[in-house]
Formats: structure tokens, sequence, C-alpha cells
């Protein structure tokens, strides 16, 4: 599933992703050549790649001169390089989203304060994401008032539903403008009670928080997402380049 006007390269990285996990090259089988796939999906060689540099990047794939292109041996863990907002929102390419708490309003003035609100009322829900069957995350979202409400009633997130939504696809059509920025933080918490149940760990467990606040062109905040990840199932990365 892509983002209307993505990238061919990123649409042609998400679907050979796809395959990848599906098994289609594993036990050694090489995967199509530049010009194979150029020709398969009417792309440019250069498309196919980027998209090449982007899985090799990730550790998905690898090299070998003279020979092609392999998937790498599985690691155990969920590997994705993020560097943008819509990499954030390619979640939903290969991973389940299953909604532990449905959304609901309360009061919480810490997350009240980071989104900025005038008042202490907000809305909640929350969720653990998977990868081939295997928890690897529990994620809260704070959301502003009138987000909340729009999407309050959202089958995708009634309680155990599961889906390939990411919250930001399912709130973006409530905005009056679209999230174009997130800010980022990342340090090593203990797990909470409610982490360690949604991805199978002890309570205290070294766990690798992550807490991104969503904005728009106008830097309005309008989602805070915790996130507590297994760092036995997942590996972060990130590609920094010198303009």
């Amino acid at each position: 599933m892509g983002v209307p006007g993505e990238p061919a390269y990123r649409l042609l990285a998400n679907r050979l992703r796809g395959e990848l996990a599906d098994g289609v090259y594993s036990g050694g089988v090489r995967l199509p050549t530049e010009a194979e796939l150029a020709v398969e999906h009417g792309v440019s060689r250069q498309t196919v790649r980027r998209a090449f540099h982007d899985l090799v990047a990730e550790g998905i794939v690898h090299r070998v001169p003279g020979r092609g292109t392999f998937a790498s041996e599985a690691t155990g863990r969920y590997l994705r390089q993020l560097g943008s907002i819509e990499d954030l929102m390619n979640l939903s390419a290969d991973t389940t989203m299953e909604i532990v708490t449905p959304p609901r309003r309360q009061v919480d003035i810490e997350a009240a304060s980071r989104l900025r609100l005038d008042i202490d009322v907000l809305y909640t829900v929350s969720f653990r994401r998977l990868h081939d069957a295997v928890p690897f995350v529990y994620t809260t979202v704070y959301l502003p008032e009138t987000i909340g409400k729009a999407v309050a009633d959202a089958p995708e997130l009634a309680a155990g539903a599961s889906s390939t939504h990411t919250m930001i696809g399912l709130i973006e059509p409530h905005l009056a403008m679209p999230i174009v920025q997130a800010d980022q933080s990342i340090t090593v918490a203990p797990a909470p009670e409610a982490a360690a149940s949604a991805v199978g760990c002890e309570p205290g467990h070294p766990m690798l928080r992550v807490d991104r606040l969503y904005s728009n062109e106008l830097d309005e905040p309008t989602e805070l997402a915790i996130s507590y990840f297994l760092p036995e199932h997942y590996t972060y990365r990130v590609t920094l380049r010198r303009r």
C-alpha cells in the first residue's frame, strides 16, 4: 500500500520488501536484475537502483559483485530505515496494528502540555504493532480532542481490531493541514506493565522509548506518540546525508 504521490522507487522498494517478507527470494534465490525489474515494472534503471539502495541500507538484501542481489539471512528483528513522514506511514506495508485500548477521552496534563492544548482533556489510543505475527512495539497516541472525536468510532480503532493502517493515515483525512514534521527523542527506559504485557516481556525490561510529536506546516502539534520498542525484535536505523 503506497502513499498518494509517492515516488516510484519507494513503491518498488515496498513491493520488494513484501516479496522478501513472504520468502519469495529465500534459500539463496537471486533477486531480478535492475534491467529485469525495470522492464517488469515499467520504470527506469535509476528507479530500480534507488530502490535497491534503500533495501541494501536496511540490511534486508546484500549485493555480491558479479553474481547479483540476494536476501539477507533473517535476524529475527524488524528493521526499517526511517528518514521521512512517508517512511513512517509505510509501516502499513509490512506490519500490522492491533488495538489494545480503543480511543477514550481523558485528562492528561503532561501530554496536553506537549500538544500545547488550552485544556488538559484529550483522546488516547494504545496499540501494538506486529511483524510476521511477532509484536515488537507498544504505542500510546495522544490526540487533541477535536481530532480524537473524529476517529473515535473508526472500526480500525475498535478494541482488538487488527489492520495494516497507521495512525497518521487514519487521522490525516480529518486534519485541516497535513502532517509535515515529526520531532523525535529516543531514550532507554524500563518497560511499563502495559508495554510489557503487549510485547511479551517482563515489566522493567530495558526498552527503546521513542517519543514523536507530529506537527503541520504551521508548527501546530497534531499527535503525540510514545512507543516502547523491544530491542530483541527491533532495529532502528537512520541514514544521515551531508548536504
